[in-house]
């Protein structure tokens, strides 16, 4: 009697910096790419781990291919979570890769000033749009949110915002256009989300993957 092959686990990850930063911990997991993943063209890429596959795909899309069971895990920024309308995952670990701040920003005369919103200073340029409505409906203010994708820095600077939402590790890009950060919405870093249908039917080997990342989580603490 031939014995059920061990099911295969998936691993969305996000292209770009988190990628590259989560490599060390993948490693640390025995989760490691058998390509190298500045090279490949490669969208599923082997690991390692005989029954574990990363999958390659734009952040904005982590959330969709586990929601939809296209992967059982997925590595992406929290900013990318809280603008996703696919919520039906689980988030289970913050890996603390990539930290930033989600912020509100804009020239230093704003600062603390929520009666320019009223005299119409309240447009506001971001790639996060539900994230910002969401954001200044809690807090009661009435706000005009167009999408942009470059650089938003340079909405205020031509006039045609008066604030930004974007992400921001060291300030120092909003300080060089003459921007300030005004608040900050959320602390960013790279989570571990999962298929909630997958952690029922592969349970076993998913909470072995879960528990590899919680380890190479301590072991990324005790690096520092």
């Amino acid at each position: 009697m031939i014995d059920n092959p061990e099911p295969v686990i998936s691993v969305a990850i996000s292209k770009g910096r988190i990628l590259h930063e989560a490599l060390t911990m993948l490693h640390r997991a025995g989760l490691a790419p058998k390509d190298d993943l500045r090279t490949t063209r490669k969208l599923v890429v082997d690991t390692f781990s005989s029954n574990v596959k990363l999958i390659i795909v734009r952040s904005e899309d982590v959330p969709v291919y586990v929601n939809l069971g296209g992967a059982d895990f997925g590595i992406v920024g929290k900013d990318i979570l809280l603008e996703s309308d696919n919520g039906e995952f689980y988030e289970l670990l913050d890996l603390g890769l990539s930290p930033c701040r989600l912020v509100v920003a804009g020239k230093e005369e704003l600062a603390d000033d929520n009666s320019a919103f009223n005299s119409g200073k309240n447009r506001i340029a971001t790639k996060y749009v539900n994230t910002t409505r969401k954001h200044f409906a809690r807090k009661g203010l009435h706000v005009s949110v167009m999408k942009l994708t470059g650089s938003m820095e340079l909405a205020p600077l031509c006039g045609i915002a008066d604030r930004i939402v974007d992400l921001t590790s060291t300030g120092n890009t909003l300080r060089t256009n003459g921007l300030v950060e005004l608040e900050t919405i959320a602390s960013i870093s790279a989570r571990l989300i999962a298929n909630k249908a997958s952690m029922r039917l592969k349970h076993q080997q998913m909470k072995e993957i879960v528990g590899r990342f919680e380890h190479s989580v301590a072991g990324s603490g005790s690096d520092a």
